[in-house]
């Protein structure tokens, strides 16, 4: 009897524990405001809806730029309606931490980041490497394994370029260009020279040189490698004087309204489990524990270029007036 009257008790302690955890797992809404594309986007929710069941997910998705529009009128009514940003680049997250905006997670789990990847006050989290890259289809064109050289005159209509008025990704590639002495201004005045109209994002310029309309682009290379691997004749180039790349990072609002949650998200996305999703869903982690997908250049292998942030939040303004200065609106 003493035996079943114990046994019954620990199963009546694990019952207790096990409910008690239940109630301390993150419930409620759980606003994102992301710029992932849309099924890639919907991957990510439902992996963390089924990490955290209780949790019901509201999700936005656009352009970096966009969203970033839409955030900052939302703060000047008082009202910023995200609990969480899962967004292309640093230098717009940098913008609102410079706000004051980010919450500070002290406590997000790194131990197996590199801290080049997040901000070091920890207000934003790298979540994946994205480099942008020399694309061409193979059926048209030959491979270019330098940006001066694919702004020539031979490639004039040929070249789809993403804006970065509009991608985040192309927006950090165009402060590091023009910061590196190898490629700088230069290369968008002789891409300017030649016609070359950037509009849009990454998905657009992809089609545009999978379908033949373009023989080249300026994309990223998570999506080039995709795509070929989906059978589009496309291929990549790491070019010679180095590429610029985002990390994807994750942040939580200030004016968090589901604290545990956001924190959940951002957990669940810097864990191991997150960072495999990142590889099924096609890009290079940043988590040390996990590999690439097959396809990716070995991160050693490539030259990667890295801008002085608080330099760019600084100077964005200025300079997005002078893209649309060369280019136009």
């Amino acid at each position: 009897m003493r035996t079943s009257f114990n046994a019954l008790m620990l199963a009546s302690g694990l019952l207790i524990a096990a409910t008690s955890q239940a109630e301390d797992a993150p419930s409620g809404k759980l606003v994102i405001y992301t710029s992932q594309a849309p099924e890639i986007a919907q991957q990510t929710v439902d992996a963390f809806k089924a990490a955290y069941p209780n949790v019901q997910v509201e999700w936005t998705r656009n352009g970096t730029t966009q969203l970033m529009n839409v955030l900052q009128t939302e703060m000047m009514s008082g009202g910023a309606k995200p609990d969480v940003l899962l967004i292309a680049d640093a230098i717009n997250l940098g913008a609102l931490k410079n706000q004051n905006q980010l919450y500070t997670y002290a406590d997000a789990p790194l131990s197996h980041i590199n801290p080049s990847f997040y901000d070091k006050d920890k207000t934003f989290f790298g979540t994946k490497i994205i480099a942008t890259v020399i694309a061409y289809n193979t059926q048209h064109a030959q491979p270019i394994d330098s940006w001066n050289a694919l702004a020539v005159e031979a490639n004039k209509g040929q070249i789809a370029v993403p804006s970065p008025l509009y991608s985040g990704a192309a927006l950090y590639k165009l402060h590091t260009d023009i910061n590196t002495p190898t490629i700088g201004w230069n290369f968008y005045k002789k891409l300017a020279a030649i016609g070359v109209a950037p509009q849009g994002g990454n998905g657009p310029a992809l089609k545009a040189v999978a379908s033949g309309l373009d023989k080249y682009g300026i994309i990223t290379d998570a999506d080039v490698i995709l795509a070929k691997k989906k059978g589009s004749p496309v291929d990549l180039v790491y070019p010679k004087e180095g590429v610029s790349y985002v990390t994807e990072p994750v942040a939580i609002m200030k004016s968090v309204h589901n604290l545990p949650a956001a924190k959940a998200f951002v957990n669940f996305m810097l864990s191991e489990e997150g960072q495999k999703l990142v590889v099924e869903q096609g890009n290079r982690p940043v988590d040390d524990r996990v590999s690439a997908p097959a396809g990716f250049t070995p991160i050693n292998k490539i030259k990667l270029l890295t801008p002085d942030v608080a330099k760019a939040i600084k100077e964005d303004a200025t300079v997005r007036d002078q893209f649309t200065a060369l280019f136009g609106g």
